[in-house]
């Protein structure tokens, strides 16, 4: 058995125990650790032949049963215990092995265990994995930083278990230090914002235009054909119609879905960077925002009761679905645009020299935010690799100006209606700042000048200017 292995893994739960059986099923012999005996049972009776899976719940077994240079991926949650595995591999590895952490590690934490483990000549990477467990057995999204020349070892075996579109492996060498995890934590940020803006969508159709479940399912069946085209439309069309199996007599599940969305940090990781480089990310700002109202379920319910509501209008059917749509892809251009703008950024502020357009590429397939839009997005930065923003984008300019109108009659009839809409209400407010010449912060110049001596620019000259305002 003694390094007999092409591939290691640490972490056999549902996303391990699928990507080590991916790796096996692409022709690369892989051995598992997990401390849970019955993992390590299940995972064996689950690979078939120990010569292509094989586990054990000894670290060191694991280590020498894996051929040089080691090349070893922790699926395990974020946090200490990735450093505790690390600490525990480190007794039994040698110098030129790989550390590969696929889980959603904070990007800092990455740069810290990079050094750490670079001082003992070892290369680790931080290699966000996106898709799910299903993703993790079929082909997930991966998006791998750090040393490019260790990548050369990697490749081949992540190459081959990635998801493919149109047999492109969607997975590529991303930049150094933490890259890899930085463009997982905005993949995931962008998630957040389109998660949110599908759910408002919802919610908007049920109350403005009374949609039943059956009609939503239809209506989001019709749309993952069309400009809409992805994951998480697919996905959404699919819940509309499950019933539930838990009470049958209560119909479809959704219905009995509490209202309170949870989450693991990813989004707001994303949303406190943006604010630390400068970023405005504000539809994905407002949808961890939302998630954090959810949960405030109990005061929610007791403020109803303190508030008339509006009596909500009612709209032809018909034409709020052909705004819906209009306006949901209006956002959905907008979310992403934050997201890519973020990437670009932090490209520059941490040395990562991504591609935005290779990212756009490695996200057509096997993740979470895969879409057809993000071919159109591809083509505009390889195009323009130095594009600001996809609202300048030639290939941006006209669907943004077909869909905005839209977003504009809904946000005005929900907000003349009581309806919740503020992931497309920032969307739009994103917008209209974005391509305003001229924004009112003259006057909050003037303020802070007024009661700080905090200095402004003029128009007419070039210069700093005070005013003793009294």
């Amino acid at each position: 058995m003694e390094g007999k292995y092409d591939f290691g893994l640490v972490g056999l739960g549902v996303m391990g125990r699928n990507f080590i059986l991916n790796v096996a099923d692409n022709g690369f012999s892989a051995f598992g650790h997990d401390l849970d005996p019955e993992k390590v049972k299940a995972l064996k009776e689950e690979g078939g032949h120990e010569a292509s899976v094989n586990a054990s719940t000894s670290i060191k077994t694991f280590v020498q049963a894996l051929k040089q240079p080691r090349k070893i991926m922790l699926l395990v949650p974020a946090g200490k215990i990735v450093d505790s595995v690390i600490e525990s591999l480190l007794t039994h590895i040698d110098k030129g092995d790989i550390i590969i952490d696929g889980g959603n590690s904070f990007f800092t934490d990455t740069d810290r265990r990079e050094a750490y483990l670079q001082g003992r000549g070892i290369n680790f990477f931080g290699a966000g994995v996106s898709g799910g467990a299903k993703g993790a057995r079929l082909g997930p999204s991966i998006m791998p930083g750090g040393s490019k020349s260790a990548y050369a070892h990697i490749k081949p075996i992540f190459e081959a278990v990635a998801a493919k579109y149109n047999g492109e492996p969607c997975v590529a060498y991303l930049g150094p230090k933490s890259s890899g995890n930085y463009v997982k934590m905005v993949h995931n940020g962008i998630e957040y914002g389109l998660m949110q803006l599908t759910s408002e969508v919802y919610d908007l159709l049920r109350k403005a235009g009374k949609f039943s479940n059956a009609e939503l399912h239809d209506t989001f069946t019709k749309w993952n054909e069309g400009r809409l085209q992805s994951f998480l439309i697919e996905i959404t069309s699919k819940i509309f119609k499950q019933k539930d199996d838990l009470d049958p007599g209560k119909g479809d599940l959704l219905d009995q879905i509490l209202d309170k969305a949870k989450q693991k940090g990813t989004g707001k990781w994303t949303s406190q960077n943006a604010m630390d480089l400068g970023i405005p990310v504000p539809s994905i700002d407002i949808a961890v925002s939302m998630r954090e109202i959810s949960a405030l379920k109990a005061e929610r319910t007791a403020a109803e009761q303190l508030y008339d509501k509006p009596e909500v209008e009612v709209l032809d059917k018909a034409g709020l679905e052909k705004m819906a749509e209009e306006a949901l892809y209006f956002s959905f251009i907008i979310t992403y645009a934050q997201g890519l703008h973020q990437l670009a950024d932090a490209s520059k502020e941490y040395d990562y020299n991504l591609n935005i357009a290779t990212i756009a590429k490695i996200w057509r397939a096997g993740c979470i935010i895969r879409a057809g839009l993000l071919a159109d997005i591809s083509e505009a930065f390889e195009e323009n690799p130095d594009l600001p923003n996809l609202l300048v984008s030639p290939h941006f300019v006209e669907k943004v100006k077909g869909s905005v109108a839209s977003a504009r009659s809904l946000v005005a009839h929900a907000a003349k209606n009581g309806i919740p809409l503020p992931g497309l209400t920032n969307s739009l407010t994103y917008f209209d700042a974005y391509t305003a010449s001229r924004l009112p912060l003259n006057l909050i110049q003037a303020q802070r000048d007024y009661f700080g001596s905090h200095t402004y620019e003029r128009l007419d000259q070039e210069g700093i200017f005070h005013t003793e305002w009294e």
